[in-house]
């Protein structure tokens, strides 16, 4: 498997996404993973399944040095989010990982020890990050019952694990949504089948749609930008979800 990376920079401050995989087998799902690194420090967000670790690993070694990941963020619990996280940890025992207190006797099931982990609080929390102060934003039920994403108030940027998500099939290949009419038909389904609470949805976008957001980068498929952000939020928002049997 070989993941792609795309760098963005503004001065110190970096954001590193790692995304499609052209040699990736159907049985495992496409993910992004986010880097964002301040004063030489690095925070990588949803670092991804065990399956996927080497190429991860591989493509963030290529336009940073691994050993300078002080930082996990787990949006949730999900194994393509997180389960990687022994592998990381045999690379770097001192690493910290931010997850919901929800699941803070779960996932170490998946590796750590009561020094690896930052439980965050219902209410969310701030994250400090070399010279930046990103901000853990509560998303519970959306879909896990324990959900957080992650700001940078700065670049303005909100990785938003499993919202926005989109399956988009193989022989499509763009990293930002650049259609977004024809990007529903990719993440409709998903949505209706995954979020489980209108109440909990109304509540998210009613939220997002006070923060200044110029990218919103969910976990998986494409990212939005622009005016395509608020477009997204509006869709969401008038979104029937938690009914999508046959989505």
């Amino acid at each position: 498997m070989k993941k792609t990376t795309t760098l963005f920079e503004d001065g110190d401050h970096r954001w590193i996404v790692v995304a499609r995989d052209p040699e990736r087998p159907d049985h495992l799902i496409d993910t992004n993973e986010y880097l964002i690194t301040s004063a030489g420090e690095g925070l990588l967000t949803d670092p991804g399944g065990m399956e996927i670790f080497p190429a991860v690993f591989s493509a963030i070694s290529a336009v940073f040095d691994p050993e300078k990941i002080r930082t996990l963020f787990a949006s949730h619990q999900d194994p393509d989010i997180i389960s990687s996280l022994a592998l990381w940890l045999d690379f770097n025992p001192s690493l910290h990982c931010y997850l919901s207190w929800l699941w803070d006797s779960f996932v170490p099931h998946f590796g750590g020890n009561e020094d690896t982990f930052r439980p965050i609080p219902d209410e969310g929390m701030a994250i400090p990050l070399g010279e930046l102060t990103l901000q853990a934003v509560p998303a519970h039920y959306l879909h896990s019952s324990g959900n957080f994403h992650l700001y940078d108030g700065k670049a303005r940027i909100l990785f938003s694990g499993d919202i926005g998500a989109a399956m988009i099939p193989h022989e499509e290949d763009y990293l930002f949504v650049t259609d977004f009419d024809r990007h529903i038909r990719y993440m409709e389904g998903f949505h209706r089948r995954w979020m489980g609470s209108n109440e909990a949805k109304r509540d998210w976008c009613e939220r997002a749609s006070r923060m200044p957001i110029d990218m919103l980068c969910p976990q998986h498929g494409a990212i939005f930008q622009g005016a395509d952000v608020e477009r997204f939020i509006h869709w969401l928002d008038e979104l029937k979800v938690g009914s999508g049997i046959r989505g």
